[in-house]
């Protein structure tokens, strides 16, 4: 079975996947604490099984020092033509 992650697009567009079960476990452990006719694995699964919930739980309730330690950045092939960047991007002169 393939692992799931929820993969973030930061500011500067770079890509970071984060294990969702990272986030499930986060969300499972809160509620299995405060509600007692719930438990911890139908939270979990719950979490798991929905894409909604996930999102909004890492980005509501969750920052990202408690996943980036889990978050692996992406590294994505490009097919970006230089040559044309060389020839037409911008260009500004600098001093270091």
């Amino acid at each position: 079975m393939p692992e799931i992650f929820l993969r973030v697009t930061m500011p500067d567009q770079s890509k970071w996947d984060v294990p969702a079960k990272i986030i499930a476990d986060n969300r499972a452990a809160y509620y299995a604490k405060i509600d007692p006719e719930t438990t911890y694995e139908e939270e979990f699964e719950f979490t798991m099984t929905d894409d909604h919930e996930l999102r909004d739980w890492a980005a509501n309730n969750m920052d990202w020092d408690e996943v980036s330690e889990h978050a692996e950045k992406v590294i994505e092939e490009t097919s970006i033509d230089f040559q044309e960047g060389w020839l037409n991007g911008e260009k500004v002169v600098i001093e270091k």
